[in-house]
């Protein structure tokens, strides 16, 4: 958690409500007025009301269509006709694929070279062309500039941009409008485009909106920017979408003026959000749509007794992945385990330990013996077992079994 330096307020907004209506106004045609909902079981396990905005049910599954369908409204002919450029290996491209090519606006995103070559296909599907250049984003980003200028293209931004913002900001509107007893809005945060766009409308609310940003634990960049902080940013992080090392000039100046508080949440937090949310709303999302949950699950005490609205940003999660975090989740909660068991290499060894897991209704899904590469002796040999239980209390009873068997067993943990 982190208390944020707040600085005067600005002289002049720098995003306005009339703004976000006018978006609103724009946009309303052309997306989907996604459904924001009460989750009972969400709200028994953090002790708030919880308040689902399913922006996964976007056309493109993520809420950032709108500020690049507003961007996309505002621009002239001329304009219209030479197209728009972007860098982006995520949301941003596809929503702004799908809309210029919506209104025959010539789309060019520039990616990194290791981006997922199913990303690349998506984007080109929805009529966008692809150039690959460099090795990270800043490189792909230095890239698009130069197209911008060769090429006399409008460059998107993907968060640093007042029409960009506008858009996102009709999340919280729309939120507002058909949940006015909100109180707190939990948002997050990446460059910053959909955080300053929210809590502009929240700060415009007649009654008090707490807005609280949230950020993965291993890109804390606009608490550094904000507090003159600096936490190490960078790292392999489930949130991919907020993994954003440079929030923007004109979101910070934001954040600092309009947002209360910034939380972090760990990858393990955002693990359990995930799976959740899956499990209980039977919705998917990416890491960064679990991060508004995984900063409820972690820091109870701070939304006690709130009515809370938070944003699914995004349901665009690689399905290897997703079923990894999945799994990961059932290991956690003890549901599958991995036990490693010291036996003696003779004859019916195997068949009594299976017995015992028989015993206690185990279902066993993969054994692995090793007799090679152990420090045990010559005539032991080491079992890992894979199982599946019922609950944590259901595997240690299996554990207390084979211990009492006068089995040496021991549970591979996860990280």
């Amino acid at each position: 958690m982190a208390t944020l330096q707040k600085s005067d307020p600005l002289p002049a907004p720098l995003v306005s409500m009339e703004d976000i209506r006018a978006a609103a106004m724009r946009v309303q045609p052309s997306i989907v007025r996604t459904p924001t909902l009460l989750s009972r079981t969400l709200s028994e396990l953090t002790g708030a009301t919880v308040y689902l905005k399913f922006e996964n049910l976007q056309f493109t599954a993520a809420y950032k269509e709108r500020g690049a369908l507003n961007k996309l409204l505002q621009l002239d002919e001329a304009a219209r006709a030479r197209g728009v450029v972007a860098a982006s290996a995520g949301n941003h491209a596809q929503g702004l694929a799908y809309h210029g090519r919506r209104l025959g606006i010539p789309v060019t995103i520039v990616m990194p070279k290791p981006t997922p070559t199913v990303k690349v296909q998506q984007t080109e599907n929805h009529g966008a062309t692809v150039i690959l250049h460099g090795e990270s984003f800043d490189e792909a980003y230095a890239h698009a500039r130069l197209v911008e200028a060769e090429q006399l293209l409008t460059f998107v931004h993907p968060f640093d941009d007042p029409h960009i913002i506008a858009g996102q900001g009709t999340v919280a509107l729309e939120m507002l409008e058909e949940i006015p007893t909100i109180d707190c809005l939990v948002v997050p945060i990446g460059g910053g485009g959909l955080i300053s766009g929210c809590s502009t409308v929240a700060k415009a609310s007649d009654h008090a909106i707490d807005v609280i940003g949230v950020q993965a634990e291993l890109y804390p960049s606009m608490i550094n920017r904000i507090n003159g902080g600096h936490l190490p940013v960078g790292g392999d992080t489930l949130a991919e979408g907020i993994a954003v090392a440079q929030p923007g000039t004109l979101t910070s100046e934001i954040v600092r003026d309009k947002v209360d508080d910034i939380v972090l949440v760990s990858e393990r937090d955002m693990e359990r959000a995930l799976s959740l949310l899956l499990q209980i709303e039977k919705t998917v999302v990416e890491g960064a749509g679990a991060a508004g949950l995984a900063a409820l699950l972690a820091h109870k005490e701070k939304f006690a007794g709130k009515t809370v609205g938070l944003v699914l940003t995004g349901g665009n999660v690689d399905t290897r992945l997703l079923a990894n975090v999945l799994l990961r989740d059932l290991a956690r909660s003890g549901r599958l385990a991995r036990l490693r068991i010291r036996l003696q290499d003779r004859p019916g060894a195997l068949f009594n330990v299976a017995r015992i897991f028989d015993q206690e209704g185990v279902n066993i899904l993969e054994l692995s013996h090793q007799r090679i590469f152990t420090n045990l002796p010559a005539k032991g040999l080491s079992l890992d077992v894979e199982c599946e239980t019922r609950n944590q209390a259901h595997l240690d009873r299996l554990i207390a079994e084979l211990r009492a068997a006068a089995y040496e067993v021991s549970p591979v943990e996860l990280a």
